[in-house]
């Protein structure tokens, strides 16, 4: 194996997901903890003179608690290198998840051990399984009160259709935790400080055929209990099978508590171990890219403006899919037609930078972009066009005209909207023959506008009117050199354009858009959604 092999095969590349408070922005502290990222893991309260977490950049991120847009973190640990894309687990922000989604080799699933599956968790484990990527599953807050373990593994199989295989297995739950039980070992995991928190904990380990010390650790009642427990998993679960986790099928199960590290290092250990380097990826035309054989290719996932208010800079992060990446090197750019120089190259941790030198399959590259990159744009070797199969955007689903309060800040209007929307965090929408100065901005959940207020503000200094409409619905109009004018449509039917001057309708019901279909034989009307070419 050469030396690009050798570093590709070290790298791991995943994306946390679940419903909004799982757990996961703290699951992916303690694992940047035990990485030795960093030295203490931060708080996701939106709470003043709290410790936030590193992947909560933002300033929105810090002030509300929540995450509201992806997040690239990267550490060495145990010889493998490994690359972590947190997520926004809030419903409004899941274009952003999404795309996230198509970066990521695995993807880990975290669930409240109270709540069990919720909606979110369910819309995004449909979009990793379509993949057939592995997915393994963390079933956090276990020193909370939790359901039955067997209940949760029932409802996992049931409501995803994938079998599960527990790694281990807790020692009751709430104020009476004890511990988790690894089967790999076969030891019990118990620990002295329940409240370790930001510090890694020491682990005090116990075979679970030693009785007399098992009952000394948690008790005859739990050993009895636990003891019950394994004979049932031994006996009627699932076979730990490597392939069936590789393509999707299976998916390991691992119990504890992210924010006291009960099982946190563990389910590190245990994941390099299960998940596989880099994937083959797709192209357009069906072919298949291997990361350890054709040369150097990359695609644009996500979009950051300002991610340093000093500079007022643009990165775009680029997921390399194959080969190598040099530094100063001459690349091409597919959609742009072009060769070019990947400025500044940078890996990163959340908000901060390290210049590199190279970069191999599974990593995620930083660069500068003053406007030449959009979602879903190739770069590859020169001499080469490699086109990924698309990125898919939906269909926003709330609809506002947003118009600049003072006229004097135009520019930074048109510069803000313009730059967010590239981000994909909000589409906008002009009326025909009309400027930048009012645009209908639609986005997938209502939040998106206070985000998009908040950074108006304070990263381009405009404030704007905001006028909701009731409108629900949008679709693409087929028909060359349309006029709205020239159609019968409801009054309340909105004509825009998108930045690519292509005519769309937005209704305000299902009924209206099949009014308009039934009254205008003629009118070609499409689905919004699409996938952006080559990613």
């Amino acid at each position: 194996m050469n030396h690009i092999e050798t570093e590709i095969s070290r790298r791991r590349t995943f994306a946390i997901i679940s419903h909004p408070d799982a757990g996961k922005t703290t699951l992916t502290e303690k694992l940047l903890l035990y990485g030795g990222a960093i030295q203490s893991a931060g708080s996701v309260k939106g709470k003043s003179g709290d410790r936030h977490a590193v992947s909560d950049w933002m300033e929105i991120e810090r002030q509300r608690g929540i995450s509201v847009t992806s997040s690239v973190l990267q550490f060495e640990y145990q010889g493998c290198c490994v690359n972590i894309l947190d997520t926004p687990g809030h419903q409004d922000f899941s274009e952003d998840t999404y795309r996230t989604l198509m970066a990521a080799d695995s993807a880990v699933m975290v669930i409240d051990a109270a709540r069990g599956i919720e909606p979110q968790t369910r819309k995004l484990f449909r979009v990793v399984s379509r993949r057939g990527i592995p997915i393994l599953t963390f079933i956090n807050k276990m020193d909370h009160e939790a359901r039955d373990p067997f209940e949760l593994l029932s409802e996992l199989e049931t409501e995803f259709g994938i079998a599960t295989y527990p790694m281990n297995w807790p020692v009751s739950c709430g104020v009476t935790f004890r511990g988790i039980y690894d089967r790999q070992c076969r030891e019990m995991l118990t620990y002295g400080d329940h409240h370790g928190g930001a510090k890694k904990l020491e682990t005090v380990r116990c075979p679970i055929d030693d009785t007399a010390a098992l009952d000394a650790l948690i008790g005859e009642r739990f050993r009895a209990e636990l003891t019950d427990a394994v004979e049932l998993l031994d006996g009627a679960g699932s076979d730990f099978d490597l392939d069936a986790i590789h393509n999707g099928k299976l998916s390991p199960v691992f119990f504890g508590s992210a924010l006291h590290n009960f099982g946190v290092e563990q389910f590190l250990d245990s994941f390099l171990k299960l998940t596989t380097p880099p994937l083959p990826r797709k192209t357009a035309d069906g072919e298949t890219v291997d990361p350890m054989k054709e040369g150097f290719s990359a695609f644009v996932f996500k979009i950051q403006a300002n991610m340093n208010k000093a500079h007022r800079d643009r990165v775009s992060f680029l997921r390399v899919c194959s080969g190598r990446f040099e530094r100063g090197k001459e690349y091409y750019h597919v959609q742009g037609g072009k060769a070019l120089r990947l400025s500044q190259p940078q890996q990163l941790m959340a908000q901060a930078r390290d210049i590199v030198d190279e970069a191999y399959a599974g990593d995620i590259l930083g660069v500068f972009d003053p406007g030449q990159f959009s979602i879903g744009d190739t770069v590859c070797e020169v001499g080469r066009d490699i086109r990924f199969s698309g990125i898919p955007t939906f269909a926003p689903e709330h609809f506002a005209v947003i118009e600049q309060v003072d006229s004097m800040k135009r520019k930074q209007f048109a510069k803000g909207m313009t730059e967010i929307a590239q981000e994909g965090a909000i589409q906008i929408f002009f009326y025909p023959n009309s400027g930048m100065e009012q645009v209908v901005v639609g986005v997938v959940g209502v939040l998106q506008y206070d985000v998009l207020r908040f950074r108006m503000k304070s990263e381009y200094g405009v404030e704007f009117r905001q006028r909701d409409l009731p409108h629900e619905f949008i679709r693409r109009v087929g028909n060359p050199d349309f006029s709205a004018a020239d159609y019968n449509l409801p009054s309340d039917v909105l004509w825009v354009r998108d930045v690519r001057q292509r005519d769309l309708l937005v209704f305000n019901g299902q009924w209206t858009v099949r009014w308009a279909a039934e009254k205008n034989p003629g009118l070609v009307l499409s689905e919004f959604y699409e996938e952006i070419e080559s990613a």
